[in-house]
């Protein structure tokens, strides 16, 4: 099969992200000649792979365009392409101060976000420099990712220059967030009018979850194919659990990131623990393995903060603990935002051998698939005592755990491997070239 020459616009290769974990396992093996990418410099860092693909094209100060008095605030980015080195590249910002980027992320960009003053503070356009490389690199297909209404204005705005055909993948739901905050009645039908258009100069549209596909094509009227993260079942059978006692403590792990839709379960998890330890006067122990350690976990002695490990590590990481957490929250909010994704981990948590316990709301769809092919315990209600409980059960049902990992190993392999979902993502960009462009 002759591959077509992407460009993928906005996320970067990464093993830190779930987009970026997701295009990395898509798109491995593919010609790098026939691939580059184009991205913000906030995005680009030192967790940038280039394995997959080393062009990169980093919009900076001259794509981007700020009000003031914010042009005066924001970092000033290099534009143009990378050039990767051992000692890193050229235009890379990675020594960005902890304290700025935690005071951005707590206070000011959540303050920016409920004010609706984000939507409106910074545009990016096509600088000469940019439409001169565009042309130079001439794809034959652009896939794209977007979580923000500047990524979706320019998206279209790409697909307008270079009118190549546009494989759109949703990740999250981010769009109904637009109708929160101050400004949420001016920006939700702007920004859904903004995506629809965008949607419309999609030549196909894929989706992170079924239950996605269902409704984005009863919201929005179009057939959405679902591609969640594929795994390389090689990788992940190394270290691929085989022995379901319990260790001595029983550990329960949670890895991944921490913030909004996750953090209410997170802190439960660590009360339901608190509570069967007391009950059963055992020391189970509750890993987070996150980038940085919560500041609420001082409150309990189960908990034990674990920083990110290598990508490599993981297979033995995840085999080692007894049970592996997938938690949502339950407020209007996190639902909204995470009713339709699929964690990136599920697939990863699936193959790894140990048994999986969900905490999520009825009618997100990571409790949807875990009910319609068993591969999780699920506990689906805002409950201390009924996660507590559910938590209690498994850990005391050894058959339970074993059917519980052996069924997700299962439904990793039929459904998850990276060979056969490869081909089929490959045969879907493929299949575009054959449609008009839009």
């Amino acid at each position: 099969m002759s591959l077509p020459k992407v460009l993928i616009l906005i996320q970067p290769f990464n093993r830190n992200t779930g987009g970026g974990i997701t295009l990395s396992n898509l798109f491995k093996g593919w010609p790098k000649d026939k691939i580059a990418v184009l991205t913000r410099g906030q995005l680009v860092n030192a967790n940038t792979r280039t394995d997959i693909c080393d062009s990169y094209y980093q919009l900076g100060h001259l794509e981007y365009r700020w009000t003031f008095p914010f042009n005066k605030l924001k970092r000033k980015y290099y534009s143009g392409l990378l050039e990767f080195g051992e000692n890193g590249a050229n235009g890379i910002v990675t020594n960005k101060s902890n304290l700025r980027v935690a005071l951005l992320n707590r206070y000011v960009n959540p303050f920016l976000k409920w004010t609706g003053v984000q939507n409106a503070i910074s545009k990016l356009e096509l600088s000469q420099q940019l439409k001169d490389w565009l042309l130079s690199y001439n794809p034959d297909v652009l896939y794209a990712q977007a979580q923000t209404r500047e990524s979706v204005l320019f998206c279209t705005l790409i697909q307008k220059f270079l009118n190549k055909p546009m494989v759109f993948h949703m990740m999250d739901d981010w769009v109904q967030l637009e109708g929160k905050g101050l400004m949420g009645r001016y920006w939700y039908p702007k920004v859904q009018k903004e995506f629809r258009n965008m949607l419309g100069k999609s030549a196909m549209h894929l989706s992170i979850s079924d239950l996605m596909a269902i409704e984005y094509k009863r919201r929005y009227g179009y057939d959405f194919q679902t591609f969640h993260n594929p795994i390389d079942l090689n990788f992940w059978k190394q270290g691929q659990r085989n022995s379901y006692k319990l260790g001595d403590p029983p550990t329960v792990l949670y890895a991944g990131r921490v913030g909004l839709g996750i953090e209410k379960s997170l802190q439960r998890m660590a009360k339901a623990i608190t509570a069967l330890n007391r009950e059963m006067d055992t020391s189970i122990k509750f890993i987070l393995q996150v980038s940085e350690k919560p500041s609420w976990t001082d409150k309990y002695d189960c908990v034990i903060h674990r920083s990110f490990v290598p990508y490599e590590e993981l297979p033995i990481k995840f085999a080692a603990a007894d049970i592996l957490f997938l938690p949502y929250d339950f407020s209007a909010k996190a639902i909204n935002f995470i009713r339709y994704s699929m964690p990136t981990k599920a697939s990863e948590y699936m193959i790894s051998g140990t048994p999986i316990l969900i905490c999520a709301p009825e009618g997100t769809a990571i409790v949807d698939y875990a009910g319609k092919y068993g591969w999780a315990k699920v506990v689906t209600e805002d409950n201390l005592e009924v996660l507590t409980a559910g938590l209690k059960s498994l850990l005391l049902n050894q058959e339970e755990r074993q059917r519980i990992a052996q069924t997700a190993i299962k439904l990793a392999e039929d459904r998850h491997d990276a060979e056969k979902v490869r081909a089929d993502f490959k045969a879907a960009l493929v299949s575009v070239l054959d449609k008009k462009s839009v």
